[in-house]
C-alpha cells in the first residue's frame, strides 16, 4: 500500500509526471502560473493543480492544446508533454520510487537575447541523448559566455530531467572568494535533494556515496559552474544513468573521465554582430554600416561579455553612432591587472565605467568590496550607505549597464572580470577610511539581519541570543519563520564571509556576535564543520579582546559542537572551562549553559551520577536566579537521566510539563509530554501514555512544531499497535509518513515506514512487510543511521522467516548483529530488537526444526 504522495513521487509517471514537465516548461518560458493561465485561458487554480499532480485522471485534450499553444515547446518536449498527458511511456526508465521531496529547480534565469552557438548546441545534443550518466565539460576563456551557454542549454533540455535541475557556483575564479570545498558542495547538493542538515554525513566520501545513491534511478540535471579543478569536481559526479552533468571551467579538465569535453570558441563575426544589434537596440542601416559594427565586435574580441557592455553604452547614448563607439573603444587603455586575453573586456569595462554618473560609479566601486559571490539590495544599501530604495535604483542602473548580473530574483553578482575591475577601482579612487566604513556598515547589516532571522526561525531559543545587540534589526530578513530560515540558508556563505572581514579588520565583537547568533542555525542545518570554524575563530577573537563573556559563549558553543561530533572528552573540557569563567565573573546565564552541556555529555556517556549532579545544579542555580527557562531544561535533563537508568520519572516530567505551560514554553511542553509518554509506556500503563501522546500532538500542531508532531504520531502508532489496534495505528503511521516526507525528515520517515511494515507483518502480509522494510533499510543507509539499519534487517529477517525462506532470514539477522557489534551496542530504539534477541533467533535457526520455532 502506498500513499498518494508516494504515488506522485514514483518514477515521474501519472499526473505528477505531467505536472513536473509542465512546471519545467513553464519555468523555461519564464512564465508565472498567472501568466500561463492568462495565455492559455485556463484558471490559475487549474494550472496549480496540474503542476502539483492533484487532478483526477489525465488533462483534457482541449486543455492540453491550450497549454501547448501557450508554451510553444520544441518538438522533442512537445512529444514528452503529450506522452505524459496520455500516460504513455517516453522510453525513459522510471526507476524505483523516490522520496517525495520538493523537486529542486535551481537554474538561474535564462540569459536574455542569447545568440548563436547553434553548432555547439547541436554537437552537445548528440552527446546528451546517449546512454549512461552524461558528463559534459565546457571550457573557454573568461568572458566567452560559458555560463550563459550552459544555462541556455540547461533550460532547453530541462524537460528531459523532471526529477530536478541543480545549480551550483563552485567559485573557481571569483576574486577574494575561495573555491567551494567539495565537502561543502556536496552538503549544498544534498540539502537541495531534500536531506535534512543533521542527517548529512560528516565525511566527504560518505556524502558523495549518499549523493550518488539519491540520484540513482532519477533523471536530474546538475550544472556545476566555474569549476576550479578536477579534484573539486570528481566527488560531485553521479554514477547512475539518467543524469546529465554540465561543468563550466576556464581550464580543460583533462583529468576527469567525461563524456564530452567541449571548448567554446569566440563568437563567429555574424553572430557577434547579431548579439550587438539585439543588445543595443540599433538596426543595421545607413548610420550603422555593417563594417562599423563588425569593427565594434572585433574591438570587443567577439566576447559576449564585452559585446553586451559596449552595446549597453550605445543604447544609453542615443546620439552616439557605431563610429563614435569605435573611437571610444580604441582610446580606452587596457588595464594592467587583466591578462592579455581579457583586454577586450577591460576596454569595454572601462568605457562602461567612465560613462556612469558619479553616484553610479561610487555604488559600483563599493559593491566591489562585498566579500561574497552574491548579494541582495539590503547588502548593497549597507555598502553604498544609502536607503534600500536608492540602492535598488542604483543596482537596476548597473544591471542595465551590464556591470551586474541577476542570477535569480533579487540576487545580484559581478562577472569575475567585472569584480576584478570594481575591486581595483575602489582601491584606486576611494580612501581607506571610506572603504572601512562601507565594510563596517556591511558587517553591522548582516549582524542585525541575522539576529532578526534567528529570532523568527527559532523563537523558542531567545534566552541564548547575543547579549549586546548592535542596534535596530534590519527588516530585510523578514519575520515569518520559514522565510527567515530560507534567508539564513541563502545568506550563509555571506554571513561566514563577513566573519572573516570582521576578524581581518579587528572587530572582534562582531566575530563573537555572529558566532553566538548563528550557533543554533548551523547546528540545525548540520553545518558542524562551519560551526566549529566559526566558534574557534570567535574564541580567539574574544581572548585577544579580553572579552570574558565572549570567551564564555564561544567555549559553550564549541563544547556543543564537540559533543555532536562525538568528541565527548573534549566537550567536557570546554564546558568545564566555560563554567570556570562563568563562576569567576558571576555569569549565571553562562554557567547554566555550561552545566546543561556537561549534563548532556554525561548522559550520552551513560555517566548517570555525573549527569544527575549537573542537572541538579542547573535546577538549584536557575531556581535561585529566577531563570525558569533553564529550570525547565534542568527538569527535562533529570527526567531523561532517570529514564535511561530504568527509573520512574513521571513526577519529574509532570513538574516540567506544569512549568512549561506556566511560562508559555510550548517547545518545552512538548518535550515534557514526550517524556511522560515514554515513562508511562515503560511502566506498562499504555492508556495514560496514549492520553499524553494525544495532548502532545495537539500542542505540537497548535504551535507549529513539526518534529514534535511527528514524535507524537509515531508514539501513537506504536502504542495502538501494541494494544492490537492496527487500523488506528496505521492511520497515525501514515499521517507521520506524509508529514515526514513533506518536511524532509528522514529519521521520522524511517520510523513511519518501519511501523507500517510491522503492521503488515502482524496482519500476515509478509511480502508487503518486506517491501516497506526494504524502503526503510534504503532510507537508513542513505541517512547513515546504522542502528536503524539493524532494525530494518531484523524486520526483513522475520518476514522472510515467516515466508519459509530461512536462508534469507539468517542473512538479515547476521547483518543486523554485525551492525550492532560494530556499534558496540546491545540495544536499539525498539526494545524488541537487541543483540541478545537476534543471537537467540540465530541459535534457534541452528537447532533441529528451528525454522518453526523462531518467535515473531
Amino acid at each position: 500500500m502506498s500513499t498518494g504522495s508516494e504515488e506522485r513521487a514514483a518514477g515521474g509517471d501519472g499526473a505528477a509526471g505531467f505536472g513536473d514537465l509542465l512546471r519545467s516548461l513553464r519555468e523555461r518560458a519564464l512564465l508565472t502560473q498567472e501568466e500561463l493561465a492568462e495565455r492559455s485561458g485556463l484558471s490559475v487554480r487549474t494550472i496549480r493543480r496540474l503542476e502539483r499532480g492533484r487532478t483526477h485522471g489525465r488533462p483534457q485534450s482541449g486543455s492540453l492544446r491550450r497549454l501547448v499553444d501557450a508554451l510553444g515547446p520544441e518538438a522533442e518536449e512537445l512529444a514528452l508533454l503529450v506522452e505524459a498527458a496520455a500516460g504513455e511511456p517516453s522510453g525513459v526508465p522510471a526507476g524505483p520510487p523516490v522520496a517525495a521531496v520538493p523537486v529542486a529547480r535551481q537554474l538561474p534565469l535564462a540569459p536574455p537575447q542569447f545568440t548563436g552557438r547553434d553548432a555547439d548546441l547541436e554537437a552537445l545534443e548528440e552527446v546528451r541523448a546517449g546512454a549512461g550518466p552524461v558528463i559534459i565539460a565546457i571550457d573557454g576563456m573568461a568572458g566567452i559566455g560559458k555560463t550563459a551557454f550552459a544555462v541556455h542549454a540547461a533550460h532547453r533540455w530541462s524537460g528531459r530531467y523532471p526529477d530536478g535541475q541543480l545549480f551550483l557556483d563552485l567559485q573557481g575564479y571569483a576574486r577574494g572568494v575561495p573555491p567551494v570545498d567539495p565537502g561543502d558542495a556536496l552538503h549544498r547538493l544534498l540539502r537541495s535533494l531534500g536531506v535534512p542538515g543533521p542527517n548529512i554525513p560528516g565525511d566527504v566520501d560518505d556524502r558523495a556515496a549518499l549523493y550518488r545513491s539519491l540520484l540513482a534511478g532519477r533523471r536530474v540535471l546538475v550544472l556545476l559552474d566555474n569549476a576550479a579543478s578536477e579534484a573539486q569536481i570528481a566527488p560531485l559526479l553521479p554514477a547512475a544513468s539518467g543524469c546529465l552533468v554540465m561543468i563550466t571551467s576556464r581550464s580543460r579538465l583533462t583529468g576527469l573521465d567525461v563524456t564530452r569535453a567541449h571548448s567554446l570558441d569566440l563568437l563567429p563575426a555574424e553572430d557577434a554582430v547579431t548579439l550587438f544589434v539585439r543588445s543595443s537596440g540599433r538596426s543595421v542601416g545607413s548610420a550603422e554600416s555593417a563594417d562599423r559594427l563588425t569593427e565594434v565586435v572585433e574591438l570587443c574580441g567577439r566576447l559576449p561579455l564585452a559585446i553586451r557592455l559596449a552595446a549597453a553604452r550605445l543604447r544609453s547614448r542615443p546620439s552616439w553612432t557605431a563610429a563614435h563607439l569605435v573611437n571610444r573603444l580604441r582610446d580606452v587603455r587596457s588595464v594592467a591587472e587583466f591578462e592579455v586575453g581579457d583586454r577586450s573586456v577591460a576596454a569595454a569595462l572601462e568605457l562602461s565605467y567612465v560613462q556612469l554618473d558619479p553616484e553610479q560609479r561610487q555604488a559600483y566601486r563599493m559593491l566591489g568590496l562585498h566579500p561574497g559571490v552574491e548579494l541582495d539590495v539590503g547588502a548593497a544599501a549597507a555598502l553604498v550607505g544609502r536607503p534600500a530604495t536608492d540602492a535598488g535604483r542604483l543596482v537596476d542602473q548597473l544591471l542595465d549597464a551590464h556591470l551586474l548580473q541577476e542570477p535569480g530574483p533579487g540576487r545580484y553578482r559581478f562577472h569575475d572580470l567585472t569584480r576584478v575591475h570594481a575591486a581595483r577601482a575602489v582601491v584606486e579612487e576611494d580612501a581607506e577610511s571610506a572603504r572601512l566604513s562601507a565594510l563596517r556598515r556591511l558587517v553591522d547589516h548582516y549582524c542585525r539581519s541575522a539576529r532578526r532571522a534567528i529570532d523568527a526561525a527559532y523563537p523558542y531559543d531567545r534566552e541564548n541570543r547575543f547579549r549586546s545587540p548592535t542596534g535596530a534589526i534590519d527588516e530585510s530578513s523578514g519575520t515569518d519563520g520559514a522565510e527567515a530560515g530560507a534567508w539564513l540558508d541563502t545568506e550563509l556563505p555571506n554571513l561566514l564571509a563577513v566573519v572573516e572581514v570582521a576578524d581581518r579588520y579587528g572587530w572582534p565583537e562582531r566575530v563573537v556576535e555572529l558566532s553566538v547568533t548563528m550557533h543554533r542555525h548551523l547546528r540545525s542545518r548540520g553545518r558542524i564543520g562551519n560551526a566549529a570554524d566559526l566558534h574557534t575563530r570567535a574564541l580567539a577573537a574574544a581572548r585577544a579582546a579580553a572579552d570574558p563573556a565572549g570567551e564564555l559563549d564561544a567555549l559553550n558553543d564549541l563544547g556543543h559542537i564537540r559533543r555532536l561530533r562525538g568528541e565527548r572528552e573534549q566537550a567536557v573540557d570546554l564546558f568545564a572551562a566555560a563554567r570556570r569563567i562563568a563562576r569567576a565573573t558571576d555569569d549565571r546565564h553562562g554557567e547554566l549553559n555550561s552545566l546543561i552541556g556537561l549534563g548532556q555529555v554525561h548522559l550520552m556517556q551513560s555517566r548517570y551520577p555525573q549527569a544527575t549532579v549537573s542537572f541538579t545544579e542547573v535546577l538549584r542555580i536557575a531556581s535561585h536566579s529566577g531563570d525558569r527557562g533553564r529550570e525547565l531544561e534542568g527538569l527535562l535533563g533529570l527526567g531523561w537521566v532517570r529514564m535511561a537508568q530504568g527509573r520512574e520519572a513521571i513526577g519529574i516530567f509532570e513538574r516540567a510539563d506544569e512549568l512549561a505551560r506556566d511560562i508559555g514554553h510550548s517547545h518545552g511542553e512538548v518535550l515534557a509530554l514526550s517524556g511522560l509518554v515514554r515513562s508511562y509506556r515503560l511502566c506498562g500503563r499504555p492508556a495514560e501514555a496514549v492520553a499524553y501522546a494525544e495532548r502532545s500532538l495537539q500542542v505540537a500542531q497548535a504551535s507549529g512544531q513539526s518534529l514534535g508532531e511527528l514524535d507524537a504520531l509515531i508514539a501513537l502508532g506504536s502504542l495502538h499497535r501494541s494494544r492490537g489496534l492496527s487500523e488506528e495505528a496505521e492511520v497515525r503511521f501514515r499521517e507521520a509518513l506524509r508529514l515526514a516526507t513533506e518536511i524532509g525528515s528522514g529519521s521520522y520517515r524511517f520510523e513511519a515506514l518501519y511501523g507500517i511494515a510491522r503492521l503488515h507483518h502482524i496482519a500476515g502480509r509478509y511480502r508487503e512487510a518486506i517491501a516497506d522494510h526494504e524502503r526503510a533499510l534504503d532510507l537508513a543507509i542513505r541517512l547513515g543511521q546504522a542502528a536503524e539499519e539493524a532494525r530494518a534487517h531484523d524486520g526483513l529477517a522475520h518476514a522472510h522467516h515467516d515466508l519459509g525462506d530461512t536462508a534469507e532470514a539468517r542473512r538479515h539477522w547476521q547483518q543486523a548483529l554485525t551492525i550492532l557489534t560494530r556499534l558496540g551496542s546491545e540495544g536499539t530504539e525498539d526494545p524488541e530488537v537487541s543483540a541478545a534477541s537476534i543471537r537467540a533467533r540465530l541459535r534457534l535457526l541452528d537447532e533441529p526444526d528451528g525454522n518453526d520455532d523462531v518467535p515473531g
